[in-house]
């Protein structure tokens, strides 16, 4: 990110036998929490965040005194459940007895639903004598904004009222700058022994062979009474609701590497969580804890990747977008009239304008990427009525690239921020430092970043196509303007001495020759020549982009190259993937199952969940991969990589208009002979396709056909 909005916090640690303590997340909604191992909510990022605003800031429990000894802690494989199982150490002496480290076992276990907390504390004695227990929870409620909890600085705050108690809970109350009155309340299904503004205090009397459970709620407004019948009803919807957004859309399995089956399963549920359900349909929010709302960009390059497999998120994302999609100008905002949202937040500092982000439209490429996705989505489906209904907003969109977006006139898409408070860098790179000249100097704008034209040369083909089906009459200028697109790139961003393409053209029309991984989007557009495709692929899979988990987002040796670096150096997942589908685009197979094993690596290493991005070093011998310290996890687009990797190298393409399923020299990862997708929808039909490895090729064989749609291999 821009720098004045980086991620400055980082989760506070706890010394582990693993090393720095690893944040857990649940998320419902517009609501979610991050704490550690044990549970706990100490600082920095941790906390229950409704709204993007942080209801919960502490609630750590001790046992006798102490933290209790942890034995094991994880989220379930649906993403519903966080557990932590523990033991005492020694408790205190309680007339004239203690009991000694390892009796008891102590069971957190918690979801988010509706806006809530739920949490239930479950203490078993398997000891040999009675035992007086005192646990304890320290908490605290600090209304702050998710950006102070990033780190912007603020000058003021809003007013906090004392807590208020009533024997078993204690309410929260604070008054913003926005005359916003935000409140939240933490409940406990048994009075505490002692009640404080900031401390509950239990002692409980367990018999040996016995347990007991003490039910806790969290959440805006004033909490009922929790117990155990509000616990397991409320987890019943959780979970149902959970197993319907993993169930939408076609699944894909590899019997035969349970493993490989478990990345599939664990990145499916990570894309479910992500997802919420707006009345507009399905939306997968970028990230949590960071980027935990609807994002333009990451919502429609995820629901790319998921296309194949389950057309409702694109659905969901392009209608949302439209209602979203601006129709005046303004310089805060970064607007324009038919420009697509980039961010769109809820909390106190977005209300009062102290950062621009309540709705904000800085983001360059994801106009062009909602019209070519708006294409995609119609081969993909053949949802004509949709893109009826989105026909003002799609001619919106191009009437921005053509009136603003087009900032010099020279028939290329560029921005230049309206406002310092605005975002200085607007594609997906978007850190201060991640566009700069061979020499480490940054441009003068207005900037052309190469992967957004490939973006427009796509949209302006997908508008082609789609005049066509609709029976429009500007399918020849929108099949002219692609082309133009593309002249334009091969003729000013190529370097023939670099045998690459430039990153960006500054403001100057000069090349900004760094060398980075942008050109992998621009074949993911489709938009260079086969030759040049061929020397951009055979450079990024050479030692100065692979590390070995994957493609660094600059090359090794460029000026501001650090693998430790959010865009220069570092490697994202997503950008690897996106490069490897354009890749595929040129016949690239192999390229991509070496890819897609790099990555399986990575993701073997991070509990088989992909972060945001993770550090660019080399891979070393027995080593893992070095994490990003405050990167996201999970992150939709990281999630979601792992179905567009196999889409391109299995060679699927889905046109539901003409009713059939191509499959292109298909090639399955390594080590994995067979692949099932079943339930793969095109139009009204359905079907299932096998993929088995024989020999020397891989094969596809249609199963449980169902309407007509026929599969067509081509090799």
């Amino acid at each position: 990110m821009d720098d004045a909005y980086s991620v400055q916090t980082t989760a506070a640690e706890t010394a582990d036998d693993d090393g720095p303590e690893r944040l857990m997340a649940l998320k419902d909604a517009d609501t979610f929490l991050v704490a550690d191992g044990w549970g706990d909510l100490k600082g920095g990022a941790d906390g229950l965040f409704d709204h993007d605003t942080r209801l919960l800031s502490r609630l750590v429990m001790t046992v006798g005194l102490v933290r209790p000894s942890r034995l094991s802690s994880g989220v379930s494989q649906d993403n519903v459940y966080f557990t932590c199982h523990s033991t005492n150490r020694p408790l205190p002496p309680m007339g004239g007895r203690s009991a000694p480290a390892g009796v008891l076992h102590i069971e957190r276990r918690r979801f988010v639903w509706a806006r809530r907390l739920f949490e239930r504390v479950r203490i078993v004695n398997h000891g040999i004598e009675d035992v007086l227990l005192p646990l304890a929870f320290d908490f605290a409620a600090d209304f702050a904004d998710i950006f102070q909890v990033r780190g912007t600085p603020r000058a003021r705050r809003g007013v906090t009222e004392p807590p208020t108690q009533d024997g078993r809970r204690v309410t929260f109350r604070y008054r913003g700058l926005d005359a916003v009155e935000r409140s939240s309340c933490l409940a406990f299904s048994e009075p505490p022994a002692r009640l404080t503004d900031s401390r509950a205090e239990f002692m409980f009397s367990l018999p040996k062979g016995r347990r007991c459970d003490l039910y806790i709620e969290c959440g805006p407004d004033r909490c009922d009474t929790p117990d155990e019948v509000r616990f397991r009803l409320n987890a019943l919807q959780a979970r149902l609701a959970m197993r319907a957004r993993r169930r939408r859309g076609a699944s894909i399995r590899g019997p035969r590497s349970p493993r490989f089956n478990d990345w599939l399963d664990q990145s499916r549920a990570d894309v479910a969580l992500l997802t919420t359900d707006l009345p507009t349909g399905p939306y997968p929010y970028a990230g949590v804890p960071w980027f935990s709302t609807p994002f333009g960009r990451d919502g429609i390059i995820t629901a790319w990747q998921m296309l194949w497999l389950d057309p409702s998120l694109a659905k969901g994302v392009l209608t949302y977008l439209a209602m979203r999609q601006a129709t005046e100008t303004s310089a805060f905002q970064d607007s324009a009239p038919g420009k697509i949202m980039h961010e769109t937040r809820g909390g106190e500092m977005s209300a009062l304008g102290e950062v621009p982000f309540g709705l904000y439209y800085g983001g360059v490429d994801t106009t062009c990427l909602f019209v070519a996705l708006a294409g995609a989505y119609a081969r993909r489906t053949g949802d004509l009525d949709l893109i009826r209904r989105l026909w003002p907003n799609l001619l919106a969109a191009t009437g921005w690239m053509i009136n603003h977006g087009d900032i010099n006139g020279d028939g290329l898409i560029s921005y230049q921020r309206g406002a310092e408070s605005g975002l200085s860098n607007q594609g997906w790179k978007d850190s201060e430092d991640s566009i700069f000249h061979v020499d480490g100097r940054f441009p003068k704008g207005p900037i052309a970043l190469l992967e957004v034209q490939g973006y427009a040369f796509a949209a302006w083909q997908a508008m082609a196509d789609l005049a066509a089906l609709l029976g429009e009459g500007r399918q020849a200028e929108w099949a002219d303007r692609a082309e133009t697109v593309r002249a334009l790139v091969e003729d000013r961003y190529w370097m023939e001495d670099e045998q690459f393409y430039a990153i960006a053209l500054d403001g100057d029309g000069a090349q900004c020759r760094a060398i980075g991984s942008n050109a992998g989007h621009l074949l993911f557009s489709g938009l260079p020549s086969r030759e040049r495709a061929h020397q951009v692929t055979r450079r990024m899979l050479g030692a100065e982009f692979r590390s070995g988990w994957g493609l660094r987002t600059l090359a090794r040796g460029q000026a501001r190259f650090n693998p430790m670096s959010y865009h220069n150096g570092s490697v994202w997942p997503h950008d690897t993937v996106m490069a490897a589908a354009g890749m595929a685009r040129y016949g690239e197979r192999r390229a991509v199952a070496l890819l897609l094993g790099e990555i399986y690596a990575a993701a073997s290493h991070f509990h088989l969940r992909l972060p945001e991005l993770f550090c660019g070093f080399e891979q070393a011998p027995g080593e893992p991969p070095i994490a990003y310290p405050v990167a996201c996890l999970p992150q939709a687009w990281a999630a979601g990589s792992v179905f567009l990797m196999l889409q391109a190298a299995l060679g699927v393409r889905i046109d539901a208009i003409e009713g059939v399923i191509e499959v292109e020299n298909p090639i399955l990862p390594a080590g994995i002979e067979r692949l099932n997708v079943t339930n793969l929808s095109v139009g009204a039909s359905r079907v299932d396709l096998a993929f088995q490895q024989m020999d020397s090729h891989t094969a596809v064989i249609p199963r449980r056909r169902a309407g007509p749609v026929s599969v067509r291999t081509i090799r």
